[in-house]
């Protein structure tokens, strides 16, 4: 039997193989052999059939030989890569992704990085439905969705990362590419298993090109495939077609980064966030909640301040639903939620601690030309907040814009349902309807009240308060 040399060599004579340049036989042998030619097993063949009994499926297939697969996996890695336009991006990685940043960020930022970290990682290694990153610009997004393509790349998944502007002029070059039609690149594009687009809402709005991006979303929104999507947009300011598959909490995660630009380390780009004011009420803890045993209080009051602490508590142990402490100034309406906010805080939770009227305030302050911060942002942040603590609301003198803003807070949070603590000093009854009623569920909220509790001194000799009724109010004397 002629063996593989041999049938080479004859090939060539017959054919009359002559390279122009010549090569050695070893370059040649190279050329002419998919394997190893030195492979004991394929003998340079490169493919291999195991001994199958005839009814076997297995019979007649061939297998790629063991010497050969290497090579194929690095040309395979090679061909996802310039699919996947990750060349630039390949040090972009979650090991290489610092959520301490660079040492400027406080820990309320340091907890929104790691979360959106998680979600990303979570995204990678199960790439169900899609994942949007939102934020401001340097806060992460880009290198999170490219971690994410570095991932699936690892896995062998085939992906296309591009920021959006790119996309569209790739689709552009292919209807004067010979290498392929635009009908090919468009349908690929569409099919992907992984899409992933960065800066959505950089690009030009022609009518094309947002028709083109509306369709390629309206598709895989559709289809359910696996997309991931970075954008620094109020989605209010997108393609209301695209917002409004962006906003179905069904498909999409959707991520709100709030963080200093990476870049510029000294410089905070969330206008400072003071919004939480938990940090400064750090002191506010149960271990250090004056219980007021001293002060000889009556036995109702008692009663309802150590009910208001077992609630607080218990809340703090397990937050789910609503907790309200509604009562009159000083009593420890406050301690109590921000002892709540400094627990769940020290159990890793992002809790955001603020007072109505300042937070009205920061939602306002967002349509300013010189804010850095949109409204969109802002108010996904407070309405989607872990847990939300929100300080004496009071809607007895509120604007209908405010009462407007109260309400789709809570009313989102109450259909969520997430974690939520309101301190006020009006009894529920006084409280604007539209919310009351969403208070008055008492399998989601529970409500401490406290009006019989007097104001906390001092000295407790000095009487601040005059007497409270059950309802609250003073005392009449004299009848």
């Amino acid at each position: 039997m002629e063996s593989i040399d041999d049938i080479i060599e004859r090939v060539k004579k017959d054919f009359n193989v002559t390279p122009k340049n010549p090569k050695s036989l070893d370059d040649m042998n190279r050329e002419v052999y998919l394997g190893d030619p030195n492979c004991p097993i394929c003998h340079g063949i490169g493919f291999v059939t195991g001994d199958y009994p005839i009814d076997d499926p297995r019979f007649g297939k061939m297998d790629v030989c063991s010497c050969r697969k290497a090579k194929l996996e690095e040309e395979t890695r090679n061909q996802l890569i310039r699919e996947s336009n990750l060349s630039g991006y390949a040090d972009m990685s979650f090991e290489t992704f610092n959520v301490e940043g660079r040492g400027q960020l406080r820990p309320d930022e340091r907890l929104c990085l790691k979360l959106a970290f998680d979600h990303a990682q979570k995204f990678a290694k199960e790439r169900n439905g899609w994942l949007l990153l939102t934020g401001n610009y340097g806060t992460g997004k880009t290198h999170l969705a490219a971690a994410i393509s570095n991932a699936a790349l690892a896995d062998h998944i085939p992906n296309i990362f591009l920021p959006v502007p790119d996309l569209l002029d790739w689709i552009r070059a292919s209807f004067s590419d010979s290498s392929g039609t635009y009908a090919e690149r468009f349908d690929q594009i569409r099919n992907i298993p992984l899409l992933i687009l960065d800066d959505l809402g950089t690009q030009s709005a022609t009518p094309w090109a947002e028709e083109k991006l509306y369709q390629i979303l309206n598709y895989r929104y559709v289809n359910r495939l696996p997309t991931v999507i970075t954008t620094n947009c109020r989605l209010q300011d997108l393609d209301g077609r695209i917002a409004s598959r962006l906003e179905d909490p069904s498909l999409v995660t959707r991520i709100v980064i709030q963080a200093p630009d990476y870049r510029k380390p000294m410089a905070n780009t969330v206008e400072s966030d003071d919004l939480s004011a938990l940090h400064r009420l750090s002191n506010r803890t149960f271990e250090n909640f004056d219980s007021r045993v001293g002060e000889n209080l009556s036995e109702e009051a008692s009663a309802q301040l150590t009910n208001a602490f077992n609630l607080a508590y218990n809340f703090a142990q397990h937050p789910t639903g609503w907790l309200v402490f509604s009562g009159p100034n000083g009593v420890g309406k406050t301690h109590l939620a921000a002892a709540i906010g400094n627990y769940r805080q020290h159990q890793m939770d992002h809790p955001l601690f603020v007072a109505v009227a300042d937070l009205l305030d920061h939602l306002r302050a967002t349509f300013s030309p010189v804010s850095t911060t949109s409204y969109d942002i802002a108010f996904e942040k407070i309405r989607n907040a872990p847990l939300l603590i929100l300080d004496h609301l009071d809607t007895a003198n509120a604007t209908p814009w405010a009462k407007e803003k109260l309400f789709q807070i809570l009313d989102h949070r109450y259909l969520t349902p997430l974690p939520t603590v309101i301190t006020t000093v009006l009894p529920i009854q006084d409280i604007d309807p539209n919310i009351r009623s969403r208070l008055v569920d008492f399998q989601v909220c529970q409500i401490a009240q406290m009006f019989q509790v007097p104001m906390y001194s001092r000295n407790p000799q000095v009487s601040i308060l005059p007497e409270r009724t059950r309802k609250g109010y003073p005392s009449r004397r004299g009848k």
